[in-house]
């Protein structure tokens, strides 16, 4: 069993078969200020739903954000933690690629999360899923301004897509807002 540890946006935890990809058991919260605080109760939930002990576990994967710091270091001290304690691999996810895998519509796109201060955090794929920028910061204006033109400040952008990100995590993200380029 794969253990999910995201705190990129609000924390995040799953039990993932990765025979099947499927989650068994998912816990969430988009609250970006009480990582430390939710995230014990949250590894203890998802096993006992699962009914999977510690021993259980065969790996940890850890998103590594883009995001605030604070609440990236939470998530990845407890996923080392639990890997270290374990005995079992840590494997360490851009916590976009995770939206990305799951993209089920063809062409590029890009996969945006909010920064805060009026930014967000963005990566661009291509067609196949593959990270070919990013991940990057920049204003929401200044990507609404794009396809492959340059914005006011003279930088060259991904190309006009979006799909809006869910915690890593959770193994099945489906983004709940896209524009086509």
């Amino acid at each position: 069993m794969l253990l999910a540890i995201d705190t990129s946006a609000g924390t995040s935890v799953a039990l993932v078969d990765p025979a099947t990809g499927r989650p068994l058991a998912t816990r969430s919260t988009e609250d970006s200020r009480r990582h430390a605080e939710v995230i014990g109760p949250f590894l203890a939930e998802v096993l006992a739903e699962a009914d999977v002990t510690p021993a259980g576990v065969t790996a940890v994967v850890a998103g590594m954000g883009p995001g605030p710091f604070t609440g990236l270091r939470v998530g990845i001290a407890a996923a080392r933690t639990f890997a270290a304690a374990r005995g079992v691999p840590l494997l360490p996810l851009v916590s976009h690629d995770a939206v990305a895998a799951d993209q089920d519509r063809p062409g590029p796109f890009v996969v945006l999360t909010d920064a805060r201060r009026r930014e967000v955090y963005w990566s661009a794929y291509d067609q196949t899923g593959t990270r070919v920028a990013g991940p990057g910061l920049a204003k929401p204006a200044d990507l609404d301004e794009t396809r492959g033109r340059r914005s006011r400040r003279g930088r060259r952008h991904p190309p006009r897509s979006a799909a809006r990100r869910r915690p890593a995590a959770r193994r099945a993200c489906s983004p709940s807002r896209r524009r086509a380029p």
